[in-house]
């Protein structure tokens, strides 16, 4: 089965190459000594797979404007850092179906241990990156709930009114979209709409995206980021009468 460890790699790997200037290449490694001086980031998690996952980098990083010139080279690696988090959280959730939620992301100071060792090269110039890995698996009813913590599995199965038969439907492939927000305009607007034109949707960047599958609303959730696509993080979903619904579009 799949660990965070390894989606994070993957993760760390992918956006690594996207968001840093020349495109290093992140390798693993068994060999890096612990630098000398380091700044760090740790991610905590809940879910099925909670925990806490920290990141060390090279001090030296923060001579190089890898995040950009004229960045704070500290903010932009936590940022970035942070995404990866999410995206790692992310991957697993898609590969194994185990819920994994990013609940907080702090700055840490030096620590004296790591689980993996990595090397980011860029050119001739080289910086070592060691990540400590305290996840663990576990069931997400041993974590409390909160207002960041993810909604908890008690999705009831199909109730028994609606189980005839219902097998002989649940290979049918169905068209399921994300709905960000939606806005009413005359149509002068529509067509006198450019390039460059910004259209103000009814919905805060905060509040949740709907999946929508027919007309129905079947889930919403938290966008993130899998290996460089954009993903769904589901919090919330429709009782299964009312997700069956969104299949009579198709008869």
């Amino acid at each position: 089965m799949k660990t965070y460890m390894e989606c994070w790699t993957a993760a760390a790997k992918s956006l690594f190459s996207q968001a840093l200037a020349g495109e290093p290449e992140l390798t693993e490694s068994l060999t890096i000594p612990m630098a000398a001086e380091v700044f760090g980031f740790s991610a905590t998690l809940a879910g099925d797979v909670a925990g806490s996952f920290s990141v060390l980098l090279d001090a030296g990083l923060l001579e190089s404007p890898l995040v950009g010139e004229g960045m704070d080279q500290k903010a932009g690696w936590g940022e970035l850092l942070r995404e990866v988090a999410d995206s790692a959280a992310g991957e697993l959730l898609a590969a194994t179906g185990g819920k994994c939620r990013v609940t907080g992301f702090e700055e840490i100071g030096a620590q004296n241990k790591a689980s993996c060792a990595f090397l980011l090269q860029s050119g001739k110039r080289s910086w070592s990156i060691f990540a400590l890995d305290e996840v663990r698996t576990g069931n997400a009813n041993n974590f409390p709930s909160g207002p960041s913590a993810p909604a908890p599995d008690t999705v009831p199965d199909l109730p028994p009114s609606i189980t005839p038969g219902i097998e002989l439907l649940l290979d049918i492939e169905l068209e399921a979209s994300l709905r960000f927000g939606c806005r009413e305009m005359p149509l002068g607007q529509i067509l006198d709409l450019g390039p460059g034109d910004v259209v103000q949707l009814d919905r805060h960047v905060a509040d949740p995206v709907d999946l929508v599958v027919g007309d129905k609303i079947v889930a919403r959730g938290e966008v993130v980021l899998v290996n460089g696509n954009f993903g769904l993080r589901v919090t919330e979903v429709a009782a299964p009468r009312k997700r069956l619904e969104s299949i009579r579009c198709l008869f």
